[in-house]
């Protein structure tokens, strides 16, 4: 029960919480069980464990997993994981440890990452933005004889592709995995494709 104590809620809202954690929760073999192992609970959709700054962010559907109902399978989690020993890893070898470290300020993000990143996505976006306006640009009496239907089409399509590549992480290794657990999901989904061709047909 040491390890639960160690985790400290810090903050708390509708379908978010953050936790204060320990230094060994936050080694890679423990921090990727505990997130792995959060994700399969219901009514969770995102877990983000800081392991530099020891903090882990869930979010949830207090609809599905209420926040006491939570709190006791987190619990229920970390005293599996300590059983299995990982909150304990065993001590590395020096010069490993000097190959780990070099790896890991390597890898570190720096700013030229992030700029990097944000770049990729400003470009992806843009893209996406000119495929859907060439699709548009095909039907120019449309725009011509219906200007607002046609701007709002096009604001529909950038929506629809903006929350694909939104959710895509979890439709490709959560949703689809298992479709029966996140048939909410996919209802919402279907219902939004539903909506975007009925307003096309109109």
């Amino acid at each position: 029960m040491a390890i639960q104590r160690s985790f400290v809620l810090r903050y708390r809202e509708n379908g978010h919480v953050r936790f204060q954690i320990p230094s060994e929760a936050c080694d890679s073999a423990a921090a990727k069980a505990l997130t792995e192992k959060l994700l399969e609970l219901d009514g969770v959709y995102r877990v983000v464990l800081y392991r530099r700054q020891q903090k882990l962010s869930i979010r949830f559907q207090e609809t599905i997993c209420e926040f006491e109902s939570l709190v006791k399978q987190l619990y229920q989690i970390l005293a599996e994981i300590e059983k299995t020993g990982l909150f304990n890893p065993k001590p590395i070898a020096k010069s490993r440890l000097w190959k780990v470290r070099a790896i890991s300020n390597k890898a570190k993000p720096g700013p030229l990452n992030w700029f990097k990143r944000k770049y990729t996505d400003a470009k992806d976006t843009v893209h996406a933005a000119k495929v859907v306006g060439k699709i548009g640009l095909k039907k120019p009496k449309a725009f011509l004889n219906d200007p607002e239907k046609a701007v709002i089409d096009f604001l529909n399509d950038i929506l629809v592709l903006f929350l694909i590549k939104l959710h895509w992480q979890h439709i490709t290794q959560q949703w689809i995995v298992k479709p029966f657990k996140y048939r909410y999901e996919w209802m919402a989904i279907f219902y939004m494709f539903y909506l975007l061709i009925r307003s096309r047909k109109k």
